[in-house]
Order: C-alpha cells, then structure tokens, then sequence
C-alpha cells in the first residue's frame, strides 16, 4: 500500500473518517487552518456546531505521548479549567489512526488573542495558569520531553549535528555555542520542580472569550517542566523590562499557587533553550519535507552565523541576569 503523505487529506477522506469516528454527519465545509507541523481543518456538523480536526504529523509524537496531551486537557478540564479538550469517539478513546497518521477532534471554540494585556488581563492570565500548574503537579507525563538544557536542549543540539541543513563547517561552533550554554546553565536547573505544564505559552495561545475568560489553547507541545517556562513568553520585554507585570501575574498566581521566585533567573536560559528548540523544530521540517514554512531563509549560511551569534550574545544575557532574576 502506497504511503500516506499529508497532501492525500483531502475533503473527502477527511470527512469521511470524521463523521465515521463520531457517529455524525458533517456539512461540506472544509477549511484548512494554518499550522507549521500538522494538518488542521475547520469542520462543521449538520447542527451548525464546529469541529476541528487535527492531524498529528507522523514521526513527531508517540501514540503514548498524544494520549499524555489528552490526558492532561481532561484533568484540567474536570476543574472546570477553560481549555478544549477532544472529542470522545464512538469506541471511547480520544485518538484514532488511518494509516500514517494519528487524529483527534475537537469543538471549535472561537475567540480573540492579544498581543498586550492590561493589569486586570494579568491578573486572571496568573490565576489561569496557577489553577493550570496546580492541576499539572498532580501528574505526571512519562512519555513527554523532560525540559532541561541536560534532555530537550542535548537533544536538539544532537539532531542538529546530524542535519544536512547544517552547513559542515559551522557544526563546531554551533556545537561549541551550544554547549557552553548547557554548561553554564544546567546548575540553575537542578532541584528545580517539574510538573506538567502548556510548555509553548505565547499570546497567540491565550484565547479572550467576550463576557468569560481566557481559554489556553494548543498543548501540542505540552512538556514536564519548571511552571516559570509558562510565563516568560507572556512578558513584554527582558524581565528587568517587566517587573509590573510580573507582580501582577504573580499575585493571581498566587491565589490558587506559591510560585518560587527564585526561578525567574531561569527566564534568559530558557530563552537560549527556546533559540535551540526552534532551529530543531525548523530543521525537524526541512529533514523530512525538503522546507520550512516558518522563517524565510532558513538553513542558509547567513542564517546559521546569525543564530550562532545569538546565541552567543544570549551567553552574555544569561550572566547579566543569572543574579538579578529571583530578586524581583
């Protein structure tokens, strides 16, 4: 049998397998929605109501790891927390499979995100995600990346020697940039608490529902990992750039959960983690499909010099900040 590629998901298989696994019938919309790694459609049943529906690229998660990810959005989901969790199938699991590929379904849940929050916005973004975290702590996911410089970053780094779209001659310093980064920063990490946590908590995953509150969305690359990784992806600017609205978060927080201060001087190393991430996520793109979609120019010289600088130049953030972070 000839191999799926994502290209042959098209309305009609889609649809089919959809309304087959639910037990529904489907109208024939059918609208791609943007996303760098799977495949996303809007779908909607004969009642008017949405569906999405998203396929999981092959290769990327394990069956176990997807179920982790659903897992979670349930038990958060039972603490009345606002996130969408999928739909249950006709067989009673969450996740089925044709062929390659992995999906699930989920209702649509519409909404607005922002690019800047106001002090009140701040507020309830802490008490989300300290009712968030505090359900986190209660479990773990086993088949999920432990995020640390010591696990996720080596492992990156390893993937990105061993990529074509690496020039040969710019591996040693990548390696050497790399590694001193994970040299410098694996200290910081050690008795540091790991718990189920969003892991990729950006603006464009906080959803403001009119006359509700924010509903966090997309845990595709949920991780066990240090709560402070939720958080500075919100901030506006370098955490001495934010103290306003880290006191702000941090008092809704702290309604539903004790945040350890100290961990805020993990935020420019997690930075320097999240550079090393996204060229691996990137080159994870153009290793199996020949491209990226994410940044133009990706994979050229000019590109791999530049973010060997940055990181470089993150090496010194790291060493400005490593005393200046748990004072906040």
């Amino acid at each position: 049998m000839k191999k799926m590629v994502f290209e042959d998901l098209g309305p009609d298989r889609v649809l089919t397998l959809v309304e087959k696994s639910l037990g529904i019938r489907c109208t024939n919309l059918f609208r791609p929605l943007n996303s760098y790694i799977n495949r996303v459609f809007e779908l909607e049943q004969e009642d008017g109501s949405g569906l999405i529906v998203k396929f999981y690229r092959p290769g990327r998660w394990t069956k176990a790891a997807i179920l982790d990810e659903h897992k979670f959005l349930f038990d958060l989901a039972a603490q009345e927390i606002p996130v969408i969790s999928p739909l249950v199938f006709q067989d009673g699991t969450t996740l089925s499979d044709f062929q390659s590929f992995y999906y699930a379904v989920f209702p649509k849940c519409g909404g607005r995100s922002f690019d800047e929050y106001d002090d009140e916005q701040w507020l309830q973004l802490g008490r989300l995600l300290g009712r968030v975290h505090s359900v986190g702590a209660t479990g773990q996911a086993i088949h999920r990346i432990q995020m640390g410089p010591e696990h996720s970053t080596r492992t990156h780094l390893e993937y990105l020697l061993l990529a074509d779209c690496v020039p040969a001659d710019l591996k040693p310093r990548l390696r050497e940039s790399v590694e001193r980064i994970i040299n410098k920063i694996s200290p910081l990490f050690s008795e540091i608490e790991n718990i189920r946590i969003h892991g990729d908590c950006h603006f464009s995953n906080m959803i403001y529902r009119p006359g509700e509150s924010f509903y966090i969305i997309d845990f595709d690359d949920m991780v066990m990992g240090p709560p402070v990784q939720d958080i500075w992806m919100l901030l506006p600017g370098e955490v001495d750039e934010s103290f306003v609205e880290i006191d702000f978060f941090l008092e809704g927080y702290e309604t539903f959960r004790p945040f350890d201060r100290r961990t805020l001087q993990l935020i420019e190393p997690l930075r320097a983690m999240r550079f090393v991430h996204y060229m691996a996520w990137c080159a994870h793109q153009v290793e199996e499909e020949g491209a990226t979609r994410a940044i133009d120019g990706f994979g050229s010289r000019e590109y791999w010099q530049q973010e060997i600088d940055d990181l470089q130049d993150q090496l010194v953030r790291i060493d400005d900040g490593k005393n200046r972070g748990g004072n906040c």
